[in-house]
């Protein structure tokens, strides 16, 4: 018999599995992982925010260190990438919710994901090209 905490990791692990599952299961995964990203990118957010109350001279170093690392880039870019993929697929979700293009769900994915890779790739060329 598993432990509680055992039996939490399972239905955890269980929730974000992708075997067997159909497109629209897969779909629903991504829209969790992105949901997580985007809150947890939230949360940095209003973390960082709080160096305004610290003053200027804190938030001008701040600033400058942000503008010289190659990470809050790539930062940048799995925020876009994530809200994209996100919005997108919660257009998806409630298209189906509301009965609309149902017996198309697989194809409706598969273009959203399309286009979400585009703008991604667009963005990416904007913020790391010359």
């Amino acid at each position: 018999m598993l432990s509680r905490e055992q039996q939490g990791l399972n239905w955890l692990l269980q929730w974000f599995d992708p075997r067997g599952r159909s497109i629209g299961g897969l779909a629903f995964i991504l829209n969790r992982i992105t949901a997580l990203g985007l809150v947890l990118y939230l949360y940095l957010h209003l973390y960082y925010l709080r160096q305004l109350t610290m003053g200027p001279q804190v938030w001008n170093a701040f600033i400058d260190s942000a503008e010289n690392s190659p990470w809050i880039g790539i930062g940048e870019l799995f925020v876009i990438a994530g809200g994209l993929i996100h919005g997108l697929n919660g257009l998806r979700i409630a298209l189906n919710s509301f009965n609309i293009a149902v017996p198309y769900q697989k194809q409706l994915f598969y273009g959203l994901f399309t286009l979400a890779l585009i703008g991604i790739a667009f963005f990416a060329v904007h913020m790391f090209g010359a």
